[in-house]
């Protein structure tokens, strides 16, 4: 699939920040911040595909 260079800002920018959250987790491994934050960031996957899938479908290059 053939994607404009908004959607590779975009999924760039939320796979940082999904990184992010990912890395915090880690490093307060058996903490509470840690099971916050791995929720945070399979939400903000969830949020990515919405944002992504929205993106395809109203713009013209990509979709």
């Amino acid at each position: 699939m053939k994607t404009c260079h908004q959607f590779k800002a975009v999924h760039a920018e939320y796979e940082r920040e999904i990184g992010f959250m990912i890395a915090h987790s880690k490093r307060h491994e058996g903490r509470p911040a840690a099971k916050t934050s791995a929720k945070q960031a399979a939400s903000t996957k969830q949020r990515m595909a919405r944002a992504l899938t929205s993106h395809v479908a109203h713009c013209p290059e990509c979709g």
